[in-house]
């Protein structure tokens, strides 16, 4: 930009220009003050959190590895664009804009108070440094008033309905109109400083505040005027930034500083791999009967929220109907307990069935432990953890639903949630022509977890015999537990019974452990879940897949002889939670469905956007009062809605649970002359010819 200089001149602008020195001992008296304030207030909000229930540090390990990870998602803007390409340009824009700024405000602070006043060092601020200086702020300033003109026209003009709820309130406009006068209020102090000093050559690097000086002019503003009128758009300026920055950490805009920490100590696993129980403690103890009781990243996660919605517009219970919205139950714990610190409130419990209570029992009910919110929530609040607090403490305080409870008392008395004995769990297997190895008593490469519904549920013995000939005739090497397996825990620990889930993984790992085998495969994604990622922390820790996993692998080597022109028709394929969300498995069931010849026609809703069938976190047991069932909106999505718009001839899935919830919406939604419900084990055993074979 050297060709911007004038001879002898130097390109800068004086700081407090216009402003007396009395005005300016009053700005550093304020800002003083100003930092105080945000200083204690940051501070206060992070000493909350040590009243959680765990350790600071036990998330800040490798804390450099997590900063970089967190910068990475965060200055990516990777969680906004997910899903929502508007949203994610705009908040680009918006953080981008505002940390260039800030970038920009602290810069111009360490060249006039510490590097010249304090060092006594010539000014860095001029020539070409200052002009550009003054381009980027100009550009990156620019574009974070576009993104808040677009934050401004989605929230007034659109309406976008997630962005509207319970905990709308006057906070939410005082946030982003305040972030949209700083902007414009930039601008126009900038417009007419160089108004007033009659357009120096120079400052034409300043593009735009060159064009609001402008549009200034133009309007019949004189540069006298413009001297005259400049004290006051600075002071105007100055005063709203300091009020914003003192209460940072009082209201909405604290999420710029609790959102990157909440993704700096996010876990990996969290959801799929719930907390566990501290061993010596008392039943009064398990859940969270106070806010006191969970933990400080949980107590970050309510602080984290930004209202934004997101959860909310992708959760099945609250499209179903169900009393659940994950946005307002994070909220309405953040409220209750700023309310309880303020005095404005008395202590209550958290959860309750009826009564006065922070959260409704009926309203954890509902969740079905599908994790649609954490995925779409673009700070990473792990809702699930939470919510199994709250679950926990209905089920230590008796307050479990019953038909839950009568499914809990099922497993406890015999292994299983239907209730049958123990020594039927094997049954299935003496409708195929073929026996299947005992893997307790030969050593096996494959020990196959079959899992409760294709043991007893009549629908999904078909899917086990399916499973069962695509091994026999692969001729791996394979064997199951017979009436040694039981029960895998995973929804009994989501529903909060944390006692009967231990019991079950050392009940389970004692059978494995009885076994010669090389990995666990899994007929159920809740069991893969589970085993995979929760089992280890109970001493286990084998290689587990699901089967889709394993007949892909079988399908690529060729041991199936599938040659990809078997079947002719047009199937959906649907993602289950478990499988899909839960451990990012999605092309192995995809691959085989594609090796038996069939045309595969997404749904819009697919892959990590899946919407949950209804049956996690307990909801296959319970009944709800649902204005839609989740599983009916899903099969008419897959008759409607799919890319190409071809006649969807069947609905494959590949969880015994999917199977059941889609059984029973084909049917009380009047689909079954439209549709076919089958597992991926069905097709491959069509394309195979074996339906005689597994007797289906």
């Amino acid at each position: 930009m050297t060709f911007l200089l004038q001879a002898g001149a130097t390109q800068t602008r004086p700081t407090f220009w216009q402003i007396s020195p009395v005005g300016e001992v009053l700005f550093y008296y304020l800002a003083a003050v100003v930092i105080a304030v945000f200083t204690y207030g940051v501070y206060d909000r992070f000493a909350r959190y040590s009243r959680g229930t765990d350790d600071w540090f036990e998330r800040l390990d490798d804390l450099s590895s997590r900063i970089v990870s967190a910068v990475k998602i965060v200055g990516s803007n990777e969680k906004q664009f997910n899903r929502d390409l508007y949203g994610g340009v705009m908040h680009a824009f918006i953080m981008w804009g505002f940390l260039t700024l800030l970038i920009g405000t602290t810069i111009l602070a360490i060249d006039m108070d510490i590097w010249t006043k304090a060092l006594g060092q010539p000014s860095f601020f001029v020539n070409e440094f200052y002009l550009s200086y003054s381009l980027v702020m100009d550009a990156l300033g620019f574009l974070f008033v576009v993104g808040i003109g677009m934050a401004l026209y989605r929230r007034y003009a659109v309406r976008t309905d997630r962005l509207w709820g319970k905990h709308t309130s006057l906070e939410d406009d005082l946030f982003i109109w305040t972030l949209f006068l700083l902007g414009v209020g930039g601008y126009l102090t900038e417009g007419v400083r160089i108004l007033a000093q009659d357009f120096p050559e120079f400052e034409t690097v300043s593009f735009v505040g060159w064009f609001v000086a402008d549009v200034l002019q133009f309007a019949g503003v004189t540069p006298e005027m413009a001297l005259a009128l400049y004290p006051m758009t600075w002071w105007s300026h100055a005063l709203l930034a300091l009020a914003f920055v003192a209460a940072v950490p009082y209201a909405k805009p604290f999420h710029m500083i609790s959102s990157f920490a909440n993704v700096v100590t996010r876990v990996e696993l969290a959801g799929k791999r719930l907390p566990g129980v501290p061993a010596d403690a008392s039943p009064d103890e398990i859940g969270a009967s106070s806010i006191d009781d969970f933990s400080w990243k949980q107590l970050l996660d309510q602080d984290a929220c930004t209202k934004c919605g997101r959860c909310s517009s992708v959760c099945p219970a609250k499209a179903s109907g169900r009393p659940l919205d994950p946005r307002d139950v994070i909220l309405d714990l953040k409220t209750y307990r700023e309310d309880l610190d303020a005095g404005r409130t008395e202590e209550m419990p958290i959860i309750a069935d009826g009564g006065t209570s922070v959260i409704d029992s009926h309203t954890m009910e509902s969740c079905m432990a599908c994790m649609a919110c954490m995925d779409a929530c673009p700070v990473e609040i792990e809702h699930l953890s939470s919510f199994t607090e709250m679950n926990r403490r209905l089920t230590e305080s008796g307050q479990m639903d019953e038909n839950v409870q009568e499914a809990m008392m099922n497993i406890f008395s015999n292994g299983n949630s239907f209730g049958d004995p123990q020594r039927k769990r094997a049954d299935w297997t003496d409708q195929l022509d073929f026996e299947i190895p005992d893997a307790r008593e030969e050593s096996v490469e494959y020990l196959w977890y079959v899992g409760d519904y294709p043991s007893y549920d009549e629908r999904n013995k078909r899917v086990a015999r399916a499973l069962a000939t695509i091994l026999h005739e692969s001729g791996v090497s394979y064997g199951i537990l017979y009436d040694d397996e039981q029960n895998d825990g995973n929804d009994v620990r989501r529903v909060g019974e944390e006692g009967l889930y231990e019991m079950l993984t050392e009940d389970n790992i004692a059978a494995f452990e009885d076994c010669d085998f090389e990995k666990v495969v899994c007929t159920d994604p809740h069991s893969y879940n589970t085993f995979k990622n929760e089992y280890p922390d109970f001493g286990w820790g084998g290689e587990v897949y699901h089967y889709t996993q394993v007949v892909e692998e079988l399908v690529t080597s060729g041991k199936l002889g599938l040659r990809g022109n078997e079947l002719d028709y047009t199937v959906t394929y649907h993602d289950p939670c478990h499988l899909g969300r839960y451990n990012d498995e999605y092309e192995a069931p995809r691959e085989v469905i594609r090796a038996t010849g069939v045309m595969l026609d997404e749904m819009p809703r697919n892959r990590s956007n899946s919407f949950c069938c209804g049956g996690g976190g307990g909801g296959l047991w319970m009944d709800f009062e649902e204005t839609s069932k989740p599983s009916e909106e899903r099969i008419r999505e897959a008759l409607e809605d799919t890319e190409t718009g071809s006649a969807v001839e069947k609905f494959v899935v590949a969880c015994p649970m999917c199977m059941t919830m889609y059984e029973d919406g084909r049917k009380t939604g009047d689909y079954e002359e439209d549709i076919d419900i089958v597992d991926v084990s069905e097709l491959v055993v069509e394309a195979l010819g074996a339906m005689d074979k597994a007797n289906l």
